[in-house]
């Protein structure tokens, strides 16, 4: 449509036969939650592999969090109050401030992380991590797990806090949904979760 609308524009032709035909929609990639199991995979395979080491504390951050990649890669440590153990998250997707509380397993994660230098608590010489697709991949394939994206880990927290029975407002501002509406997948457990629950 695009290419016939130009040839209008430099008079090449004089209609765009294709003007009414409607474009189909890109089906949207479907939300996958990691398994206990996959879990397990992954991280020893990140641990193991020597392009993926750094993000095991990235990992274990947004699968306790719930935490954006974005959010997770440009954490400072003046948001992190391990005293309190709390993370507060500023940048955020709608603008608006969330302050996550740090269970046990993510304070000792930090704690650890304490000795690197710089601002940022994920960096390298000082500066965040642009990106971890590289090790990001090569850990999932090492682990044999598929069709699984980073931002699945954002989708596994609230799941996982869903199966657990969490209210759905508490999920919601853990989360920063905007609105209830976008809370609620997280209300309905999976396939798995209503077999173990009969």
């Amino acid at each position: 449509r695009h290419m016939f609308n130009m040839a209008l524009k430099w008079k090449k032709a004089q209609v765009n036969p294709v003007r009414e035909v409607k474009f189909l929609k890109e089906p949207e990639a479907k939300d996958r939650i990691l398994s206990e199991e996959e879990e397990v995979r992954l991280l020893d395979a990140v641990r193991t592999g020597h392009k993926s080491k750094h993000l095991e504390p990235i990992i274990l951050t947004a699968l306790n969090t719930g935490m954006r990649k974005g959010e997770i890669l440009n954490l400072k440590w003046s948001n992190v109050d391990l005293k309190n153990r709390v993370i507060t998250v500023e940048g955020t997707k709608n603008g608006e401030i969330r302050r996550i509380p740090m269970n046990k397993k993510l304070t000792g994660v930090f704690e650890s992380a304490k000795k690197s230098e710089g601002e940022y608590v994920f960096s390298e010489n000082g500066k965040p991590y642009g990106d971890v697709k590289t090790g990001w991949w090569t850990a999932l394939e090492k682990a044999g797990i598929e069709n699984f994206r980073f931002h699945d880990l954002r989708h596994t927290f609230g799941s996982r806090l869903g199966m657990k029975g969490t209210d759905i407002k508490t999920i919601q501002e853990l989360m920063g949904h905007r609105t209830i509406q976008m809370t609620m997948r997280y209300s309905h457990p999976t396939p798995e979760h209503k077999r173990r629950a009969v």
